[in-house]
């Protein structure tokens, strides 16, 4: 395996020979030697489009090739798991795989399985697989599962990565570790791997995409992770309340701190949003950069096909087929965060407004019954309880409007593909919404803000929306050119992101 890992390099460095542009005369006869590629290994607990459940996939998977694009030589590492199809990506075991990794008093067994990227024959993703903590599920994250359990599974797939990248020998510049699940992964490279030869010169970098989830667990889980008590039980890395928090550790441990957008950067630090780690980050402020996710612009949005999708829209979800009437739109995950609370505390306004409301979704129980009832007993509001790419693309190009009302968006993909669509967002003005999002009224408006997270602010908003879209038609036409025009891609992001990769390596 090493071999043909090596082969592939040398094939790389001979290419960049052959790209090296003519230099000028040197003043000695020594020959100026072309910079290496920069190394790149990005390790998430889910890729798209491999595995998807949220934001973080999208990064994962998306990012690659544009890093590729700036000079990056990039590898992917994600766990195995059973929903995961092999066939159909062309995934395959790479020969002599088998990494036995002694852990928790029990040896555990590991393959290495790759597939091509989809948009780059020259990345790799590698696939960690091991059955009893990924191929056994046919879900990223398996509910009613057990918390050490759970545990074991990413401190096993974070110890596999940094060993699998030795045997193949991509001897990474950086290390992105992504939320809680690879968050040991930094934490690793001040400890265990502090005085590995391989490692002696890797920099890491930990990517906070959603605070919330820390990664918290008893504190036996040190043993299990290999890891010495007195390296790493402390307040300075994973202590945090008698518990082991890895997000904790990583804050300390990673040479920088990244946020899925600049504003969320900024509102961690404070104790709204901070989810008890503000006072962690206010002391390492020096390393922490918000760089906003992108998307895709593969092909521009014609608006006057918008009609003919938001006829489809009406007649999917039994409404009237009124051209004339506001469509507004929802496509969520069900949860607390997302603004779940503020759609139930207003959904008898919304059934006195004159538009129509659509909601596409899965999540807690309590909000599906909510969405449920009140699809069944209103004229203008439907929803549908299920997770449907199709249908959810046929939603971005029909809906007028599109309802973003979350307690925290670290980032937020949602308004930018409805931005793609001419959807007019109406958003709470956090994390990457507020970034993203210019209010009207504004000349270059391409939306709606609400600051406080409350269902009368939320309530107000859509009113003002919707009586724009009825009694000032010019300024809504003007509102739709807008958001079709606002673009933030990844190959913005990849640029911000190989900025702080050459500032964390000195060049």
């Amino acid at each position: 395996m090493t071999a043909v890992i090596e082969k592939k390099k040398t094939a790389k460095s001979t290419s960049l020979k052959q790209k090296k542009q003519p230099s000028k005369p040197a003043l000695t006869k020594e020959k100026k030697q072309p910079a290496p590629a920069m190394k790149v290994l990005i390790t998430s607990s889910e890729v798209a489009p491999f595995s998807k459940v949220g934001g973080l996939a999208d990064v994962a998977g998306e990012l690659p090739p544009f890093l590729e694009k700036l000079g990056a030589e990039v590898a992917v590492f994600t766990p195995l798991y059973g929903c995961i199809n092999q066939e159909k990506w062309g995934i395959k075991e790479l020969e002599n795989s088998e990494l036995k990794i002694s852990m928790g008093h029990s040896e555990h067994i590991f393959k290495l399985k790759m597939a091509k990227h989809p948009k780059s024959d020259s990345i790799n993703i590698f696939f960690v697989d091991n059955p009893k903590f990924f191929s056994c599920f046919d879900v990223v994250y398996p509910m009613w599962v057990d918390e050490m359990y759970e545990q074991e599974r990413y401190v096993s797939f974070s110890l596999a990565v940094l060993e699998y990248a030795k045997l193949l020998n991509f001897k990474p510049d950086i290390i992105q570790a992504n939320d809680w699940h690879t968050a040991m992964i930094p934490v690793y490279l001040k400890t265990n791997y502090k005085y590995d030869d391989f490692y002696k010169n890797t920099k890491s970098l930990f990517t906070i995409h959603n605070l919330a989830y820390q990664g918290s667990s008893d504190k036996s889980i040190i043993d299990f992770a290999n890891m010495r008590w007195d390296n790493v039980w402390y307040d300075n890395c994973l202590e945090h309340y008698g518990k082991v928090n890895w997000v904790k550790g990583a804050i300390y441990c990673a040479d920088m701190i990244s946020t899925v957008s600049p504003r969320y950067a900024v509102e961690i630090l404070g104790g709204e949003m901070g989810e008890g780690m503000d006072y962690t980050l206010r002391g390492q402020t020096h390393k922490i950069r918000g760089i906003l996710n992108g998307t895709y612009y593969d092909k521009k949005f014609n608006l006057k096909e918008k009609p003919k999708f938001k006829k489809e829209v009406q007649k999917l979800f039994g409404l009237p087929e009124n051209p004339q009437r506001p469509l507004v739109a929802m496509i969520s995950r069900l949860v607390y965060q997302k603004g779940l609370d503020l759609i139930d505390f207003a959904k008898f306004d919304l059934m006195n407004i004159p538009a129509d409301f659509v909601f596409l979704g899965t999540g807690e129980g309590g909000y599906q019954n909510m969405l449920i009832w009140a699809s069944n007993n209103s004229s203008n509001i439907r929803a549908w309880i299920d997770f449907k790419p199709e249908l959810s693309e046929t939603i971005y190009k029909g809906c007028d409007l599109f309802l973003m009302p979350s307690l925290f968006e670290p980032c937020g993909i949602s308004q930018l593909i409805a931005m793609k669509y001419g959807a007019v967002p109406i958003v709470r003005a956090v994390g990457g919404l507020d970034d993203t999002i210019i209010s009207y009224k504004n000349e270059k408006a391409n939306g709606f803000k609400f600051l406080s997270f409350d269902a009368k602010s939320m309530t107000d908003e859509i009113k003002n929306a919707v009586w724009t879209y009825y009694d000032r038609k010019d300024d809504f036409a003007l509102l739709k050119k807008n958001a079709l025009k606002t673009k933030f891609t990844w190959d913005d992001s990849a640029q911000k992101y190989m900025q702080m990769f050459n500032e964390m390596l000195g060049r």
